[in-house]
């Protein structure tokens, strides 16, 4: 008989695999989850995987879909805004709080980061781009010393990654911007400016691409 113990770990071994899977694209948006095929490739029992199945879709990157069963989850243009929008006010709060506590050096680092992207734009690769992009704002994030704060971040940027693939990609247009509002944002945390006005702009430059979504054709993996 397994162990509760045993159970456990099986289920968290399954829940990590399965969430590499579809964040990098493996099982992508749609992608049905059958049970069997998924125990077999694993090798586990049903039963811790429907464990990583329930966490999975509380982390909203799985759905159950009536008359289909679990899927990888699709959204479409309205849910990312809806997220861009809660991303933009988390991200707002946390870069004016982690702004007064990142010196010359810090600045320079997340600086070296957006010349990156700056020179990633050239021969634009979206995956290689998106990596960079996140590498620059929790550049800025791990100075704030709200720990649940940084949890919901990372739980929300993982959720608009897999939204990408689902709906958007990345926006005609809008690399070129997002790169400039970054060196913006860092102007103004080196400068000392009022932590009300690095708010504003850090959360404006989540809600620019929420609103350049109006131009985006929704795409349906």
């Amino acid at each position: 008989m397994t162990s509760t113990g045993g159970v456990a770990s099986k289920a968290e071994l399954s829940y990590e695999i399965l969430r590499s899977r579809i964040l990098d694209g493996t099982y992508g948006p749609g992608y049905q989850l059958v049970m069997d095929r998924l125990a077999r490739e694993i090798g586990v029992s049903t039963i811790p995987l429907r464990e990583a199945l329930r966490r999975l879709q509380s982390d909203g990157l799985v759905e159950v879909v009536r008359n289909v069963g679990a899927r990888v989850a699709v959204f479409d243009a309205a849910q990312v805004r809806h997220t861009l929008e809660v991303l933009a006010r988390l991200e707002g709060y946390a870069t004016a709080v982690a702004a007064p506590r990142m010196g010359p050096a810090d600045v320079a680092r997340s600086r070296e980061i957006n010349a990156r992207l700056f020179q990633a734009l050239d021969s634009f690769d979206p995956a290689a781009f998106t990596a960079l992009n996140r590498a620059f704002h929790f550049s800025v994030y791990e100075h704030c010393d709200d720990e649940h704060l940084n949890f919901l971040l990372e739980a929300e940027w993982t959720r608009l990654d897999h939204m990408r693939r689902s709906v958007f990609g990345y926006l005609p247009g809008r690399a070129r911007r997002s790169v400039e509002e970054h060196e913006h944002l860092l102007d103004l945390i080196a400068g000392g400016a009022d932590p009300a006005e690095i708010e504003r702009l850090a959360c404006a430059h989540k809600t620019n691409t929420a609103g350049a979504l109006c131009d985006v054709r929704v795409t349906r993996g």
